[in-house]
């Protein structure tokens, strides 16, 4: 996943004038092993109606499974377009290509509100930045599942260790009143 961050030196030295510096900053990609695979759908309780979004989708792994497994639809987002070629045709051999897609795009930027299941596997200050879009773009009772990392002090529901992983899932809420 690749996050443009963008800071202003001019604000740093009180000068307005003085040019926006962009810095690009580079996360792993990490495979999430099969059974940690099996264990996140298992535990976002993924079934058929379900829409499962990756956010830094990889190679894809967590969707295709969700489709072939449950026959639930999927949308992988990642911004590496290597990784996209290599998810369109993994889904094409396990034959759920018409249950998946597969988008190259900026997860802060994508249109994720038809999910019901969001799968993460991202680092924790990520994780953090994307929990706002999270709880404004979901309805509530989505599901979100992580490989990992946690939100801050956004307390998981539950919590499941497979093989020395840790993998944990929030609701969204109703909104506030």
């Amino acid at each position: 996943m690749r996050l443009l961050l963008v800071f202003s030196f001019a604000a740093l030295f009180a000068d307005a004038q003085k040019p926006v510096e962009e810095i690009v900053i580079e996360t792993p990609f990490v495979t999430s092993p099969e059974q940690v695979v099996e264990a996140m759908l298992k535990l976002a309780a993924v079934k058929k109606g379900d829409v499962v979004y990756d956010l830094g989708c990889g190679d894809g792994r967590i969707v295709i499974a969700a489709a072939k497994q449950y026959g639930a639809r999927g949308v992988g987002i990642d911004h590496n377009a290597d990784l996209i070629a290599q998810a369109r045709e993994k889904a094409r051999q396990e034959g759920v290509e018409s249950l998946v897609r597969f988008e190259r795009g900026d997860i802060f930027d994508a249109d994720i509100h038809e999910a019901t299941v969001v799968a993460i596997y991202l680092l924790p200050h990520i994780n953090l930045k994307l929990r706002p879009k999270l709880l404004k773009d979901l309805k509530p009772g989505a599901r979100v599942v992580s490989h990992e990392f946690g939100m801050g002090d956004w307390k998981p529901e539950k919590t499941a260790e497979i093989d020395g992983a840790k993998i944990l899932l929030w609701t969204i809420p109703p909104p506030a009143r």
